[in-house]
């Protein structure tokens, strides 16, 4: 199974991103109202690095709030690592773990078609071993 079956549905125009100029300030404030974790950064339609909670937290215990002001170019996790649609999920999860990260963006090209978190890799995940485990309860009740 592949990133495609995931992203299946999903419209590249609702990933939420930032450009690469926007301050940090800006881009707290929009993790905290969409109640997400991380947003990928943009310059000139390309996804240029990734902004997560986890730069706001080093940056604050590095500069304090001053940093606040800085450019997302200057506090983002960069550059970014992707993923392909045709990329398998067994892949993708393994990829999370060794890198110690928690957000792909999906490329086509240069193109981003979806951002994907380790949640939705693990829903996917879930759901897989729910329908197996229900497929096995049907053959053993009809055996």
């Amino acid at each position: 199974m592949t990133i495609a079956k995931i992203i299946q549905g999903r419209s590249s125009q609702d990933v939420i991103s930032c450009n690469a100029s926007t301050p940090m300030r800006e881009a707290v404030a929009i993790l905290a109202e969409k109640r997400i974790g991380a947003l990928p950064v943009t310059q000139g339609g390309s996804v240029v690095g990734i902004f997560s909670e986890r730069d706001v937290i080093y940056r604050l215990a590095e500069e304090g709030e001053v940093c606040l002001n800085r450019p997302l170019a200057d506090v983002m996790t960069a550059p970014p690592i992707t993923v392909e649609p045709s990329t398998v999920i067994d892949d993708a999860f393994a990829l999370m773990t060794r890198r110690r990260i928690r957000h792909l963006p999906v490329l086509e090209g240069n193109a981003m078609v979806a951002f994907i978190s380790i949640g939705d890799l693990v829903k996917h995940h879930t759901d897989e071993v729910e329908h197996e485990a229900e497929a096995l309860r049907t053959y053993i009740q009809t055996a």
